[in-house]
């Protein structure tokens, strides 16, 4: 009886179990049937994580706004200015400001310590670095030479470097752009011109372009500051506006639109382009004219622009440096202004200068910066755009007063380094070309039938039927004070008496910088420098068909009168130039 009570205990307790599984089970087929699908279900439980987690669809072409391929651009065209630039040093700086150069280094940092009165025990001070900053000061007078080429050979190489792979570094820019200012600082006047201190100011910017020490084309860590881009638009809206600027306030030909109808004859170094642009009539000349005002004045504002309107303001500047290195031998002035104009050029517009493969690298690079946390490296970076970007707007302060001044200065610097700079070019136009010719005679009389022989310059006009040269970039930094010396007085430049010391003495330093010299073998009894008004000959013109590009017509006046060794040496050296003894060694190889 108590076993029946049991049993009926026990299978009563069965039955609560079956009845509680039961029902357990069809609670959860009731859960089942109303959870959602494994395909619909959320990943994330809350709304805020799911967002956290919301990864963007790669994008299969390259998104406009960065600039890694522009860099590369950028850095070629910067090494080819630059390379340029220490070829010209290498091939003339010796004969300019070497030991026994027309100006030579040594006697101009002796002027400087007599000015600053160093002792002599003394080989350089922080206020002689800070009057000149240059490299020569640590220089032997002895090694000047060897110290010159080896700036330019270092400064060649690191550029060619920069041009073969499109990649480039903080040290090696930095490097560039001391040697250069090492160069510039003791070039005196055939250094004074503004494309020197625009190519240090694009040399510095390009010192926060890349990383320190990477060598990449495309360093994902380190993307192309934004304070350097900008910076390279405001330099390139300065050069324009400034150059715009300073030709309305200083000649009136620009106001009249007739400035064009000179400038292709009375440039510095005009090309065989430049002969026939002359030709063009006047109504062409005049369209010229305001076709530069509206470059200048008004094309610099669109690259303050948004995207689309900016890349157009810097196709103009592109065609319009073209169109100028065209049409003369302005040295390397036009190609280093194209630099900047890169800038205005984000990737997306230049992917097609590229492969694929790197346009698809491009593409990776620009996904992950979207995607992934950025480095600490880059927060390091921004703190150094923001240091450089104060620099550059406190230093901008004086340039922009000499832009809006009335009196405005073109092509100055207002700090030693050349950092960020005022510049203008063309603002004023000569109206007729004059020319020095350089004489020399063996004849021991020095009447006009002495047998007078020419001195021929490498690219300067000269003989009548001589083509004019085509050189850009390449620039002869002798050819151009030439021409500067021709409206100027002989007092004003010693180096043209020195030039002419040169050549009286039969001293072969000068050889390299002359396309002919009648008297390299033996040395002249006298020497002068005659006057010329230049013209170009019309271009279907008895003159042009006999092969004339120029006529000339003598003027009244000698540019300097007939001297001999015994006239022109005293006063020579008072001027602090050596006077060169025939069989000294002068070898500049």
């Amino acid at each position: 009886m108590a076993r029946g009570g049991a049993e009926e205990g026990s299978g009563e307790v069965r039955k609560r179990k079956r009845r509680k599984r039961a029902k357990d089970d069809g609670d959860q087929e009731r859960e089942t049937s109303e959870r959602p699908s494994d395909s619909s279900r959320p990943l994330i439980s809350t709304e805020k994580k799911e967002k956290r987690r919301e990864i963007p669809e790669k994008p299969t072409e390259i998104q406009p706004g960065s600039y890694w391929l522009t860099r590369i651009v950028f850095i070629r065209a910067l090494g080819f200015v630059y390379f340029a630039a220490f070829l010209v040093a290498l091939n003339q700086n010796k004969e300019l400001v070497g030991k026994n150069g027309l100006l030579p280094t040594p006697s101009f940092l002796a002027r400087w310590r007599q000015h600053l009165q160093m002792p002599d025990n003394v080989s350089v001070t922080m206020e002689a670095v800070k009057a000149v900053p240059t490299l020569m000061w640590w220089v032997p007078e002895e090694d000047t030479d060897l110290a010159l080429d080896a700036m330019a050979y270092t400064g060649l190489a690191i550029s060619g470097v920069l041009v073969l792979f499109g990649a480039g570094n903080a040290v090696m820019f930095t490097i560039l752009w001391a040697l250069y200012h090492s160069i510039i600082n003791v070039g005196q006047t055939w250094y004074h011109f503004g494309w020197e201190s625009q190519l240090l100011e694009t040399g510095f910017l390009a010192i926060f372009l890349s990383p320190v020490f990477s060598l990449r084309r495309l360093p994902q860590s380190s993307p192309t500051s934004w304070t350097v881009v900008w910076g390279y638009r405001w330099l390139l809206f300065r050069l324009m506006l400034g150059a715009g600027l300073i030709k309305i306030r200083l000649d009136p030909c620009w106001k009249d639109l007739t400035c064009m109808n000179y400038h292709y004859q009375t440039q510095p170094v005009p090309n065989p382009i430049s002969y026939y642009l002359h030709q063009t009539p006047e109504s062409v000349h005049k369209m010229e004219t305001l076709a530069n005002h509206a470059v200048e004045l008004v094309a610099p504002f669109l690259l303050v622009l948004p995207r689309p309107i900016r890349t157009f303001g810097g196709i103009v500047q592109v065609l319009f440096q073209v169109v100028l290195i065209v049409s003369g031998n302005l040295s390397f002035l036009n190609w280093l202004t194209l630099v900047p104009a890169v800038m205005s050029f984000d990737d997306k517009t230049l992917g097609c200068l590229f492969s694929v493969a790197t346009r698809r690298r491009v593409i990776d690079i620009q996904y992950d910066w979207k995607t992934r946390r950025k480095p600490i490296r880059w927060y390091f970076s921004q703190l150094v755009s923001l240091a450089l970007a104060g620099l550059i707007g406190y230093l901008s302060i004086p340039v922009v007063q000499n832009m809006l001044s009335s009196n405005q200065i073109m092509n100055t610097s207002f700090n030693k380094l050349k950092i960020v700079n005022s510049y203008g070019h063309f603002g004023s136009i000569t109206r007729e070309r004059t020319e020095i010719v350089l004489e020399g005679t063996f004849n021991s009389s020095w009447g006009e039938d002495a047998g007078w022989l020419e001195v021929e310059f490498k690219c300067k006009p000269g003989a009548i039927g001589r083509r004019p040269c085509f050189i850009s970039p390449y620039h002869y930094r002798l050819d151009w004070l030439m021409w500067f010396a021709a409206f100027q007085d002989y007092n004003r430049n010693p180096w043209m008496l020195n030039l002419a010391s040169k050549i009286l003495a039969g001293d072969p330093t000068v050889d390299s910088l002359l396309a002919y010299n009648p008297f390299s073998d033996k040395p002249p009894t006298y020497i002068r420098a005659r006057h010329y008004l230049y013209r170009y000959t019309e271009w279907d013109s008895v003159e042009a068909l006999r092969g004339n590009w120029w006529k000339r017509d003598l003027l009244d006046e000698l540019y300097f009168p007939v001297v001999a060794e015994e006239h022109l040496r005293p006063f020579v050296e008072d001027l602090g130039f050596h006077w060169y003894t025939r069989g000294e060694d002068r070898s500049t190889d």
